[in-house]
């Protein structure tokens, strides 16, 4: 697998090979994608205004947050959350994982943790029943996801992917997918992968309507949420 090379404005083609594709589900997709976002912020716009408000309130540090992701062709965005770690996540991070062998590992493996420090107790509670993934309705009208496709990852868990990354760019990157149905993170890595590589290779609008009714119940559930 090649190295791949990373600037602010450069998409990360390198990653697999040159080659260019239209995003999975052409325009059918997108106008569907588009259709959905604008009805789901305004029946949702209540909860979306309390969760902001919510967050606010508990610490002094923004609601929103927006963490780099590799979407469509290799394209970095910023994928929005409401914010649900502390503001110095990131040194809190490097601390617990210095100290935590277990952790450590446990990171290298999935890119998670299921017990992670850096969570506020609001934080958790949005994580469980998926409110965090909210403000990615905004991404998906400005063309930088999807309703339904892989979940966004960074560049560090796309090297995961191996040879099935180039089925990861070949689509928009998804609010909800196979993987959110199937246990996300309940689930192995490499099963992820399987999820996002099987989407692409069937994709059906008729497949996308069919996840993204099932999303419902596995949220209420909370399977494979932390």
């Amino acid at each position: 697998m090649k190295s791949a090379t990373r600037s602010d404005s450069t998409p990360f083609f390198g990653v697999v090979h040159a080659n260019v594709f239209p995003p999975t589900g052409g325009i059918m997709k997108r106008a569907f994608d588009i259709t959905a976002a604008s009805l789901g912020l305004l029946f949702l716009s209540p909860i979306f205004l309390m969760v902001m408000l919510l967050v606010k309130l508990s610490d002094k540090g923004p609601a929103f947050y927006g963490h780099r992701r590799i979407g469509h062709n290799g394209q970095e965005f910023r994928c929005l959350k409401f914010r649900t770690m502390v503001v110095n996540g990131d040194k809190v991070l490097q601390e617990h994982l210095r100290n935590n062998p277990k952790a450590m590992e446990e990171w290298r493996l999935t890119r998670k943790l299921q017990d992670d420090p850096r969570v506020t107790t609001v934080g958790s509670v949005l994580r469980k029943l998926s409110l965090d993934e909210l403000p990615q309705l905004i991404n998906i009208l400005r063309g930088e996801m999807s309703v339904v496709g892989p979940r966004p990852v960074v560049l560090d868990e796309l090297e995961l992917y191996e040879s099935s990354a180039v089925y990861y760019l070949q689509a928009r990157p998804g609010l909800t997918g196979l993987w959110q149905i199937s246990g996300r993170n309940d689930v192995s890595y490499a099963a992820r992968v399987a999820f996002d590589t099987h989407y692409v290779e069937n994709w059906s609008l008729i497949r996308d309507v069919k996840i993204i009714a099932q999303t419902i119940p596995a949220v209420c559930m909370q399977r494979g949420s932390y």
